[in-house]
Order: structure tokens, then sequence, then C-alpha cells
């Protein structure tokens, strides 16, 4: 029996934080945020199976497609946790806790291809592009959007 999709609107209020861990993973939560809200309609402006998602899709060697059919089912976090866990290539809690680490570490600034894109980004949001981490600057802008939205 198919239950139903339930999360966050996503049209008032952010997914979570990329850096909050769920089953120890980084973006998780904020990727299952997006992917309910996306399957429920009310995803608004946020993208599932972004190239963030898909750092998170790439490490575990997972579809973005398969993910979402999970959703689809109506899994819980922890049974979304577990088919992880099971899916694509396994990882220890070592490396997971490690990935999770350098994401979490880890800058738009320092990619050549997206430098100039989150240079722009970072600046509108009153944030130094050199300093600012891309979890940072997510979360910043999650916050800002939805202030303006309130507004």
């Amino acid at each position: 029996m198919k239950r139903e999709i339930t999360g966050k609107d996503l049209t008032n209020e952010a997914p979570r934080s990329p850096r909050l861990r769920v089953g120890g993973y980084a973006i998780l939560g904020r990727t299952i945020d997006k992917c309910r809200a996306l399957v429920a309609g009310n995803i608004g402006e946020y993208h599932f199976d972004c190239p963030l998602d898909r750092t998170l899709f790439g490490f575990k060697e997972i579809r973005g497609e398969d993910f979402r059919a999970q959703i689809e089912q109506g899994r819980s976090d922890e049974e979304i946790i577990e088919w992880l866990n099971q899916s694509g290539e396994e990882k220890t809690p070592a490396q997971i806790r490690r990935w999770s680490e350098k994401m979490e570490a880890s800058s738009l600034h320092d990619d050549l291809e997206k430098r100039d894109f989150f240079v722009e980004e970072t600046k509108k949001l009153g944030l130094d592009p050199e300093k600012t981490t891309t979890f940072a600057w997510l979360e910043v802008d999650d916050r800002v959007s939805h202030a303006q939205q309130a507004a």
C-alpha cells in the first residue's frame, strides 16, 4: 500500500541545512526534503537531482530516479537511510564521515566552472566568496529567500 508523501512545503520554508547529518550523510536531509516536496508538488524554487544532490548520489553510486522512487513510496527518513546504506557502493561509517566533512568544508569558489556564478551569488548576499563554503552560502540564501517571501 502506498503511503502519503508528507514533508516540508518548500514554497513556505527552506529544506534542512546541507550540513545536518542524516544517517551520517551531509546533504541527505536536504535532498529528502526537496524530493518529497517535488513529489507533493510544493518544491517552489528548489531543485531535486541538482548538482549538490548528485554529489551524494555519485558518492553512493545511485541514481536520482531510484532515490525518487523510494520517496514516492512514502519512505521515512530512517527507511531512506536503510535503503541508501544497502544501495550503490558500500561505504563504511568512516568513509561517510570523511566524505561529509569534505563536503561541508568545500566551496564552489574552488570549482573553475562554477566560480563566476558563486562569486556573483555570494556577493548578492554580502558574503566573501573566497571565505564562504557552499553550505554556508546555501544556508544564508535559504534564510534571505524565505525572509523575503514572508515580507
